[in-house]
């Protein structure tokens, strides 16, 4: 896999406001955590990236990217309740996230 690359600011607001980084996605990554890899849903307006399904810490992140000829260039973190009952949950119907 290429490797991962991000913006420096937007990895300190995602620290911030979601207590989560980049760093921890890509090392989740690393770990087996990658869940699934899925088309944007808006490919209207975001033609050109992807979706990255991550688990950690028993929770489903979305991460859109877009890939470049040499590396991955990682562009939000977005925990996701609707993915974490989907991926983690779906064998366990009683759990709740």
């Amino acid at each position: 896999m290429k490797p991962f690359r991000w913006n420096h600011d937007k990895n300190e607001a995602l620290k911030f406001e979601r207590g989560i980084s980049f760093e921890v996605i890509a090392l989740a990554i690393e770990a087996d955590g990658l869940l699934d890899e899925l088309r944007h849903p808006n490919t209207g307006k975001y033609p050109n990236q992807s979706v990255l399904v991550v688990a950690f810490d028993g929770y489903v992140y979305l991460v859109p990217y877009v890939e470049e000829p040499d590396y991955y260039f990682l562009k939000t973190v977005i925990p996701s309740r609707k993915a974490t009952r989907d991926y983690l949950l779906r064998n366990n119907p009683d759990e709740k996230p």
